[in-house]
């Protein structure tokens, strides 16, 4: 099994190596360029007034000099790469030791009222999603949000078989990341696929061929000046009738080249990633229908984005002057580029947002596959076709460290509902956030924190952080009848593993523990799934009452006069409290 640690230490020297040689030659082509430079410079001063020699020198300088520019720029290309990559890898060890709290938190995905996101700590500082988040573009990332908050319950098996494919392709996952990561965008995908579909196209058809037609007539006009069977200033006046044809359209152009300039970034970012994609290997369903989903049948989709970019690169330089004035006034530059973008836009427009989906498909499922390799101890649960049982060996919370982690067995049939009491910090609220998050990773399609698992697909609804709200004008107490109401409800309709913790908390002890009671016994009437944890114990005699109803509890003992938690989840009701304890530890009674 191959380590994480070692792979991306290894990583590290090797990218570092290839960052340095790379520097080497970036430094050695620089001092050849401006050797080039300088013997030009002497070449053409000694030869001055020999046309013949001053030209062959001019050209072949020239000629090196943009050689070795192009060589220089691929090879700087790659230097940034091999950068990112070098980064990419650091992080990732860095990670793994613990740091990941500098990284975005997701607190914008976060949504007080979802069904369980703001209970388990899915997005914010410490959270699982600020953990497993490697995606490199602002749709991915949004993507990742939404697959963590979907409770999708079917097709498990499939994400399952994706994500270990993709954990198997470190390296070519890392390669996704780092191209991703070198380009930053202006423009999201919305307002991209939002400007496609609602272009408007100002260049009548039979204006294809006007500027090779206008292009040729210049250079044959240009052709007779130079023979001298034309005057030269008929080639001067000539540049004014491209300035006419031009200028009609001049006002739509510039709001083309307005529009093109803020989301070439975009294009040239997806065409890059979708090369990525295209030319890799895939062996299982779901992974190459997206792949088939941006093969065309004529070119890829990666070549038809270059030849957008490569236009909307043309058209932008329309802000030299040079080019706007003598490629505008001789060629009609500005017309032939929009039309090309046009036509394209008119060809490729419906089915660009697919290909968009295509990228941030592979952007989420590389952080689900990074999150797999970077954890091969983990276990893929096993996903049972009928609602059978939960059952799970050595759960554990995959954000706590293994040395400190305290792993339990569960089992919990279908249509049980367990009472889980105990001690304050004895590992209740842990545990159910151990849970839930078992739940909503084994809906995902991730590995889990366990020796093995059993499960059951069902959809998870909790209510375990409730806060009252000043602007709303509710109480916390209304606030929390609202939630358990919410719940009532979902149930009636679908299925759904339910946890709560300690309900009814804003009202008297004695008419807690009727509501709290009266609440269960309708849960467990509607045949509901689901754990409360609860400091009530009177609750725990509904077990006697109710079959479907088990007791568990977390312990915490006295020893030598120190507070001790073993954070073992147990059969049974807990008998050991420790507020009074605390308080007089604490010196505070």
């Amino acid at each position: 099994m191959q380590q994480p640690s070692a792979f991306y230490q290894k990583n590290i020297t090797n990218y570092s190596n290839q960052v340095s040689k790379l520097s080497k030659q970036l430094f050695g082509l620089s001092l050849l360029r401006f050797s080039i430079f300088i013997l030009t410079i002497i070449g053409l001063y000694s030869f001055f007034g020999e046309w013949i020699m001053f030209s062959i020198i001019s050209i072949l300088g020239l000629s090196l000099f943009l050689l070795l520019l192009s060589k220089y720029t691929n090879i700087k290309k790659q230097l940034l790469l091999y950068k990112q990559l070098v980064s990419i890898n650091e992080e990732e060890i860095r990670i793994i030791s613990g740091d990941f709290f500098y990284k975005d938190k997701g607190e914008q995905y976060q949504n007080v009222n979802h069904n369980y996101a703001l209970d388990i700590d899915l997005f914010g500082r410490g959270s699982f999603f600020q953990f497993l988040d490697r995606t490199a573009t602002k749709e991915g990332q949004e993507k990742l949000a939404n697959a963590l908050k979907a409770n999708q319950i079917t097709n498990i098996k499939d994400r399952q078989q994706a994500i270990k494919e993709l954990a198997k392709k470190p390296s070519w996952r890392q390669e996704y990341q780092a191209t991703a990561s070198l380009i930053h965008v202006e423009t999201d995908v919305n307002q991209v696929v939002y400007f496609l579909n609602n272009h408007k196209s100002f260049l009548p058809k039979w204006m294809k061929h006007i500027p090779l037609v206008f292009g040729i007539s210049s250079l044959v006009l240009l052709t007779l000046v130079i023979f001298k069977i034309l005057e030269p200033q008929y080639f001067g006046y000539w540049i004014f009738v491209g300035f006419f044809i031009t200028g009609k359209y001049l006002k739509k152009i510039s709001g083309l080249a307005s529009n093109t300039d803020k989301i070439r970034d975009t294009f040239r970012q997806y065409a890059l990633l979708l090369k990525l994609i295209e030319n890799e290997k895939f062996n299982v369903s779901l992974l190459k229908d997206k792949q088939q989903k941006i093969k065309q049948e004529s070119k890829k989709a990666s070549e038809i984005l270059t030849e957008l970019s490569k236009a909307m690169d043309a058209l932008d330089n329309r802000n030299n002057f040079i080019s706007a004035i003598f490629g505008n006034g001789y060629f009609l530059t500005d017309i032939n580029h929009s039309f090309s973008i046009e036509k394209w836009i008119e060809n490729y427009h419906d089915t660009v947002e697919q290909w968009f989906e295509v990228v941030s498909f592979f952007d989420v499922y590389n952080s689900f596959g990074n999150y797999t390799f970077n954890n091969p101890d983990y276990i893929f649960p096993e996903i049972l076709d009928t609602k059978q049982t939960t059952k799970v060996e050595q759960l554990g919370h995959p954000l706590l460290k293994s040395e400190k982690r305290v792993d339990n067995d569960f089992e919990i049939k279908n249509q049980q509902f367990f009472i889980i009491t105990g001690a304050n910090m004895a590992g209740k609220s842990t545990f159910l956030r151990t849970v839930s998050l078992h739940i909503v990773m084994s809906n995902v399609g991730l590995p889990v924190c366990a020796k093995s698992s059993l499960y059951s697909p069902v959809k998870l609804i909790t209510s375990m952080r409730t806060t009252d709200s000043l602007t709303d004008d509710s109480s916390y107490f209304f606030s929390e009848l609202t939630r358990l109401k919410y719940i009532v409800e979902a149930i009636k309709t679908d299925d759904y593993f339910i946890i709560l913790d300690e309900i009814l908390k804003g009202t008297n002890s004695t008419d807690k523990a009727i509501g709290s009671k009266k609440f269960v016994e309708k849960l467990v009437a509607s045949k509901a799934t689901g754990i409360i944890a609860t400091h009530d114990l009177s609750l725990c005699e509904i077990e006697k009452e109710l079959q479907a109803v088990k007791n568990y509890y977390f312990d915490a003992q006295i020893v030598n006069d120190e507070l001790f938690f073993d954070y073992t989840f147990k059969k049974g009701i807990c008998q050991n409290m420790n507020a009074s304890f605390l308080l007089k530890k604490m010196n505070i009674v």
